[in-house]
């Protein structure tokens, strides 16, 4: 039976004591090194590495990135690095590029960061998750072995998984950004919908079938993608097999066949009903999407969403609910390292019962869970204070 500390609430003291940020004392100066490092196979792992203030010795070492985001300036960076820890936050080799992420080569850059504090004498490692960091550091945790405490803030059940609730159902021909199947459109005033800032309303078996036919839609992808790299493996086999010097003809097709990558278009990508029917697993939230501008309806057909090009394995490895291993209910029975999540509940992404279920799922048996009431998926306004709870966490189990 996992001990589930959960903590509802923000604004309880902390006891942990106050500690100066340069905003606050001119005189603090936390130190920030540069870091360039090349992983095992080539790739550029870049970052920044701040340590504590006045030249403070430090012994646990935290490190945190995005599969595609520059962490080196998160704002956890220097909060935790006030509180007297190292903190590497570093890009992985796929900064700004979704087309062809892929976190099996995520993690390879993740283990090279954690060999980097290894080697500067960390005596303990602590992976921190931001949104879709969390689950590319419990991959890395599970598949890699690494790491002695996992931080959860604001983290979803994985890409994929969080592309299975807001891929939209209703389309019906990929090639056709226009084509839709009304009887699966939540943009369909007969289903419930009103514009936004109206709120609508979804019908709960209407919505059963809806999700199914979400993960239809996946699967769908996912087969057009899956077979698109069978045939190169194939045109690869033949290859082999084929002389070069009698038939150059066939074997530059076939060596074309072999290289080619398929990239996916995606239409439609932000369609989840929960963003205007608030009734839907209640919580915080406010109407919308962290990705609409403001109304999810314009985003969808415009340029909202997430995976909108893909290349075939890109697509498979990071945002195929179906078939990408950076899954938390695949990998959180693996991390058995203490754990922390932090949710903030009026996130428009990420659902209290995700939230909840992900610590559950943890293989540790030290997990907290902690709610930041009030506080949107990238915490402004709340910070500081998350950062609190984190520090608090930290300093009961990883020495400064």
């Amino acid at each position: 039976m996992q001990d589930l500390d959960v903590h509802l609430g923000g604004s309880r003291p902390f006891g942990l004591g106050y500690w100066p940020l340069p905003e606050d004392d001119p005189g603090v100066e936390i130190a920030r090194e540069s870091i360039r490092l090349v992983s095992p196979d080539g790739a550029l792992v870049r970052g920044l590495l701040w340590t504590p203030p006045h030249g403070k010795k430090w012994k646990t070492a935290i490190i945190l990135t995005h599969p595609r985001g520059d962490f080196s300036v998160h704002y956890a960076c220097p909060l935790l690095a006030a509180a007297g820890y190292a903190v590497l936050g570093f890009s992985t080799r796929y900064i700004n590029n979704d087309t062809d992420c892929l976190h099996e080569n995520c993690i390879v850059d993740v283990k090279t960061a954690f060999d980097e504090v290894v080697r500067r004498g960390a005596e303990a490692v602590v992976l921190l998750g931001n949104s879709g960091g969390g689950s590319l550091m419990a991959m890395a945790h599970a598949q890699l072995g690494i790491g002695d405490g996992w931080i959860g803030m604001a983290a979803h059940p994985g890409e994929g998984v969080f592309m299975l609730q807001v891929i939209d159902p209703s389309v019906t021909d990929e090639n056709d950004p226009f084509s839709r199947d009304p009887e699966l459109d939540m943009y369909n005033p007969d289903n419930g919908w009103r514009p936004w800032p109206e709120h609508s309303h979804y019908d709960s078996d209407w919505l059963t079938t809806y999700r199914a036919a979400q993960v239809a839609r996946v699967g769908r992808i996912d087969e057009v993608a899956k077979a698109s790299l069978a045939d190169a493996e194939a045109a690869g086999l033949a290859l082999a097999g084929v002389d070069k010097a009698k038939n150059l003809g066939q074997w530059r097709d076939l060596r074309a066949r072999r290289v080619f990558t398929k990239y996916l278009t995606i239409y439609r990508t932000l369609a989840d009903p929960a963003y205007l029917d608030l009734t839907i697993d209640p919580d915080d939230r406010i109407l919308g999407s962290l990705f609409a501008f403001p109304d999810p309806f314009e985003a969808n057909y415009g340029r909202g969403g997430l995976a909108r090009t893909m290349t075939n394995r890109g697509w498979l490895s990071t945002w195929s609910g179906l078939s990408s291993h950076a899954k938390l209910a695949d990998t959180m029975p693996q991390v058995k390292v203490p754990t922390i999540l932090v949710h903030p509940t009026a996130d428009t992404e990420i659902r209290i019962w995700q939230a909840k279920e992900i610590v559950a799922n943890a293989g540790a048996s030290d997990t907290t869970y902690h709610e930041m009431i009030g506080a949107p998926h990238y915490l402004e306004g709340h910070r500081r204070q998350a950062i609190e709870v984190v520090v608090e966490w930290l300093r009961a189990r990883f020495p400064t």
